[in-house]
């Protein structure tokens, strides 16, 4: 017997960061610099100890050889010890079409280390 597989929430599929992209955020008064562990055009997961409450905002500025890439994020829901799940709510006009060029390279380099 088959069991019902639930489909999954996301409109776009995640990119493994490995360790390539990192993000100079602030939430409030709160500031750090933190890895990236996925990321798609919707939202990513940010590798954080210490948890932000879900709802809140947050900015980010990309740092990534694509160039300047800034964002609000709102945190969809955070895993104590690990980071947070952060949904997209404004991605800067102009920092749409390097967005999209760090998620193809991001996959490029997924598709290389897979083979």
């Amino acid at each position: 017997m088959i069991g019902k597989v639930s489909p999954s929430r996301r409109l776009t599929s995640r990119v493994d960061a490995s360790g390539e992209v990192w993000v100079y955020w602030q939430c409030g008064v709160r500031v750090d610099l933190s890895r990236v562990r996925n990321v798609s055009a919707g939202g990513m997961f940010l590798e954080l100890n210490k948890p932000l409450a879900k709802g809140l905002t947050t900015k980010l500025h990309f740092l990534v050889p694509e160039g300047a890439i800034q964002a609000n994020a709102e945190v969809r829901y955070a895993l104590p010890g690990q980071g947070l799940g952060l949904k997209f709510i404004a991605v800067e006009k102009e920092c749409g079409p390097k967005l999209a060029e760090m998620l193809r390279r991001l996959r490029a380099m997924q598709r290389a280390a897979n083979k």
